[in-house]
């Protein structure tokens, strides 16, 4: 039996405004020397982020297909979107209506069994974030990509550890005759019509550099909810048990946050978790701005199914197992069919992301919980799961998460409480 051919596939996708006009970019590469040996990228007009990176995917794993469609292969997927890649390794649910058909896609293109999927940083996904980024600069032209213009490989420095123990299977110079017919077959793909004209679209730089123009971004300001009877016990306090109001102590609170928000005068919008605790603090808010309250049902917090009411300790003592192992995986649900951190995130991710699509370039005050705002900062630093257990937020306490037009969050501020003193 032939030996399986070694490749790296590193994906990305864009849009700038989420939605707005995106492109995605992928590259294939030889691990053994990093040697690029196919590049695809597309303007696919509007779209979200989403929708983009798993177009990216799926243009990867195709170019790997087109390369080698007689040789069995071994392909490790590497991308800085965690929602992909986790939803691709089985681990997160696909609950989205746009995401099943595209993730279905990808995995209809090779067996199962001979792809695996990596998280990286962004910092390590250059190759295929300017791809993107050129897709979507060629988008804003009026124009689609163009392979022999591209620069992707030539400014991306090769740190990556990607080398393999495993040589490659055929001939070097076999590939690189391939990856020129899979350039040529890709850029014939593409649908002839023009995209939609714009003006001409910068690419975003990154780090501490000036950023170019892009407006003014969406700006979260995170307000969790004033304290109930249940908050200076600390006993879990989800969504999956009772609606509890606030406590004196909590209207106090939703108050002193309502004199803050108005001395400010910046929000233009709230809208808040379902659950009663948020609506009352956000009522609070609205009765003081003149504005109304709208509700996002993503907002909501962690079903904690049986661990509702109970404190740690009592969490510790009944349900032992099921608390270590909650605690060490984020896509492990309490117990008795309550949500994991995994299942929250998607369910946030897509929150915010229908929020940033209605509120562009507004300030919107978001009532929520712990987890939901714990959940966006940490989307917005790209930080792992466990850095949810690393975060401290008090009751009413105000965080700040502005995204702007190309799809990059800034978080400005963590558990501010200075209103309250």
């Amino acid at each position: 039996m032939p030996v399986p051919r070694r490749l790296v596939v590193e994906a990305d996708g864009g849009s700038r405004g989420n939605p707005g006009p995106a492109g995605y970019g992928a590259v294939v590469l030889d691990p053994l020397d990093t040697a690029t040996l196919a590049e695809a990228a597309e303007y696919i007009g509007v779209a979200t982020n989403n929708v983009a990176e798993y177009r990216g995917l799926i243009a990867g794993l195709k170019a790997v297909r087109d390369l080698f469609p007689d040789t069995p292969v071994q392909v490790r997927v590497r991308m800085d979107s965690k929602l992909v890649v986790e939803q691709m390794s089985g681990r997160w649910k696909i609950k989205h209506p746009d995401m099943k058909p595209l993730a279905e896609e990808a995995a209809r293109i090779l067996p199962a069994s001979s792809v695996t999927y990596e998280w990286i940083p962004r910092a390590e996904n250059k190759h295929a974030d300017r791809l993107a980024n050129e897709a979507m600069d060629a988008g804003g032209r009026g124009e689609q990509w163009d392979p022999g213009a591209s620069t992707a490989d030539v400014e991306t420095t090769r740190t990556r550890v990607l080398h393999e123990e495993q040589p490659p299977s055929g001939p070097p110079g076999d590939a690189v005759a391939g990856a020129a017919k899979v350039r040529a077959a890709l850029a014939a793909a593409r649908p002839a019509t023009a995209a939609p004209q714009a003006g001409p679209a910068e690419t975003p730089q990154v780090g501490w550099g000036t950023a170019p123009d892009l407006g003014a971004p969406a700006t979260f300001l995170l307000l969790r909810h004033g304290e109930t009877a249940l908050t200076p016990e600390k006993r879990f306090s989800g969504s999956g048990g009772g609606d509890p109001e606030l406590s004196a102590t909590g209207r106090r609170q939703a108050a002193c946050a309502a004199e803050a928000f108005a001395a400010r005068g910046t929000v233009q919008e709230i809208v808040s978790s379902p659950l009663r605790r948020c609506r009352e603090t956000a009522e609070a808010v609205a009765g003081r701005l003149g504005l109304e309250v709208r509700v996002e049902d993503g907002l909501r917090e962690t079903d904690f199914g049986l661990w509702e009411g109970l404190t740690f300790a009592e969490v510790r003592e009944r349900h032992g197992a099921d608390l270590t192992a909650w605690l060490a995986s984020p896509d492990v649900a309490p117990t008795g069919g309550g949500e994991s951190f995994a299942e929250v995130a998607e369910r946030v991710s897509a929150a915010r992301d229908r929020l940033i699509a209605r509120y562009a370039g507004r300030t919107v005050l978001l009532v929520t919980h712990v987890t939901p705002i714990k959940t966006l900062v940490r989307l917005a630093l790209g930080a792992p799961p466990e850095s949810l257990y690393r975060m401290e937020l008090s009751p009413a306490s105000v965080s700040t998460v502005a995204y702007y037009a190309d799809g990059n969050p800034s978080l400005r501020l963590l558990n501010d409480t200075s209103h309250l003193r």
